[in-house]
């Protein structure tokens, strides 16, 4: 953990090996090294989500990919949904680690921009190309509501530690907004998961920076 720790808040790290060891389920497990079938079946998951969304996957390509029998997967999570709502839980945790190590840091505007960087490092290097809740958000409509109500949550979750952190700056001079601090988060998430699409429908990562650094200067104090 003090590795993590130092490697998220020493500027001269790249981000994404700290935030990445967060927002992966399994705590940064390789998919090589699971500590268990169930974190296994897990991470199989978060990766077939991503590539495809909610529908595009079944027990039976899990099943190929971790080399385990459906009926063992079923054992551990009898329906896709409670499969797709644990994961969704863990991805929260594990956000709400990632996040409150970026609380650490003194600087509110460098929390949102260490957070940004974050996201920037993953398109780069593939390692995380895309927010499994944001994917799971554009099917909203016909997710099981089990899962529905975790992906609002984690949106919930984003919103509130967004909201905080540009109340703390305005009180301390560093950021300044033209709108509710609450409707300023909205702009600023939206504009990350707006990034990270483009990025993914242009096939381009440098879209990203090109998108979210011009939003970050917004709300810098002049």
């Amino acid at each position: 953990m003090d590795g993590l720790v130092s490697t998220l808040l020493d500027p001269g790290k790249c981000a994404s090996q700290a935030l990445t060891a967060y927002l992966l389920v399994g705590n940064g497990a390789t998919m090589s090294e699971p500590s268990n079938r169930r974190e296994e079946i897990l991470r199989c998951t978060q990766s077939l989500i991503i590539a495809g969304g909610y529908n595009s996957f079944s027990y039976a390509d899990i099943s190929k990919v971790v080399g385990i029998r459906k009926a063992s997967i079923h054992h551990h999570f009898p329906t896709k949904a409670n499969l797709v709502r644990e994961l969704i839980l863990q991805y929260r945790q594990n956000v709400k680690a990632g996040l409150a190590e970026l609380g650490r840091l003194a600087d509110p505007l460098e929390q949102l921009r260490r957070y940004a960087r974050y996201w920037e490092a993953c398109v780069t290097d593939g390692s995380l190309p895309m927010c499994v809740c944001a994917l799971l958000a554009v099917e909203m409509p016909v997710l099981p509501e089990e899962v529905a109500v975790e992906v609002r949550g984690h949106f919930q979750d984003l919103s509130t530690w967004v909201t905080s952190i540009l109340q703390r700056g305005v009180k301390n001079k560093s950021i300044r907004l033209e709108k509710p601090a609450a409707v300023e988060a909205e702009i600023f998430i939206a504009s990350v998961h707006g990034a990270l699409l483009s990025a993914r429908a242009h096939g381009d990562a440098k879209m990203f920076g090109e998108i979210i650094r011009p939003a970050l200067a917004l709300l810098v104090k002049r």
